[in-house]
């Protein structure tokens, strides 16, 4: 197979990009281990009393992430992520103000392999999301398990990183001043395993629990659309019942992560690598769907509710593919 290297003469700007989509990319796929392993090694040293004092604090601060995190503004207005979200680039799109007293359910489609563009526009200032969003504090909904790595989930939470468990979202949409804005990739790490460039399969038919949620708080819902987010990476075919898809879905069960098989480029050249491909990201928020509260709705309530996120994510879709390199023939195809 030929390699295509990258030229010797690039702008300085587009390596501080690859510089920091490489920093992220490491941070995403090997910090967690290596802060396991950097604890393990401060308790079987000399400094083990370091990482015994950490212990106590993680005891302490063990519910941290399920009650609002520990959100850093300096760290989200980092000039990393602007070099960041200007390597593919990332484009946050606003359709309708979303007023900041109430409190709202951002659905995020696609998962995509990494969840780039909602790491991009929603943990971070480099597409401004609070220049286009005054009022609301944005959290997105991470595994529970990533919270319990040493260290590691310090870092995660100043970036408005936040368990995904239920009492998690249940204190965030409580706030009675308003303002919350919960993003939730509703397809969860099962629908990394379609993210495939040209392609765009959702997994939501029978995904109802955020309905519920937003029906229980009131809390309005949002439908979001990352165009380009399946074609930052390329995946090893994995057609439903084949058996690279039968294993892959039985150790996601297992283990609670999606596990494709991707690639994408490297730092010198562009065929192989786990860095994403430059390719643009253009994430639409629609208007919001007003919810009113109902503290134990019925299955038809839910239901309902669905079919109309349903309908409003479809329109979102067909208002905007146009313009973002979609065939006009090209339909959402859910799951």
């Amino acid at each position: 197979m030929w390699i295509h290297f990258a030229p010797l003469k690039i702008p300085f700007s587009r390596r501080l990009q690859t510089g920091a989509v490489l920093q992220w990319a490491v941070s995403f796929l090997a910090m967690a281990q290596c802060c396991i392993a950097l604890y393990i090694l401060l308790l079987f040293s000399r400094y083990w009393y370091l990482a015994v004092l950490y212990g106590v604090w993680l005891y302490i601060d063990w519910d941290t992430p399920s009650k609002g995190g520990r959100r850093s503004n300096w760290v989200r207005s980092w000039t990393v992520w602007k070099y960041f979200a200007e390597y593919f680039p990332i484009k946050l799109l606003c359709t309708a103000p979303l007023d900041p007293k109430y409190n709202y359910i951002m659905g995020f489609h696609p998962h995509g392999v990494l969840v780039v563009g909602a790491f991009g526009n929603f943990c971070t200032e480099g597409t401004g999301f609070s220049r286009l969003f005054p009022g609301l504090t944005p959290h997105l909904l991470m595994l529970p398990a990533w919270f319990r790595v040493p260290f590691f989930r310090e870092y995660i939470m100043s970036g408005s990183l936040v368990s995904s468990d239920r009492s998690s979202a249940h204190h965030l949409l409580s706030q009675k001043s308003g303002g919350q804005a919960l993003v939730i990739a509703v397809g969860g790490p099962p629908e990394a395993l379609d993210a495939k460039p040209g392609e765009l399969t959702l997994q939501l038919l029978n995904r109802t629990g955020f309905i519920k949620m937003a029906l229980t708080h009131g809390a309005h819902l949002v439908p979001v659309l990352s165009f380009g987010e399946n074609d930052l990476y390329n995946q090893v075919n994995n057609p439903r019942g084949s058996l690279l898809r039968a294993t892959q879905e039985k150790l996601q069960k297992i283990f609670g992560i999606a596990l494709p098989l991707f690639h994408g480029r490297g730092v010198f050249q562009y065929s192989w690598g786990l860095l994403p491909h430059r390719r643009p990201i253009y994430t639409v928020v629609g208007s919001p769907i007003h919810v009113t509260k109902t503290p134990c709705p019925t299955r038809e309530q839910i239901s309902s509710l669905h079919s109309l996120y349903i309908a409003k994510l479809r329109d979102l879709f067909e208002t905007h593919k146009g313009n973002y390199g979609i065939p006009e023939d090209r339909s959402l195809v859910l799951c």
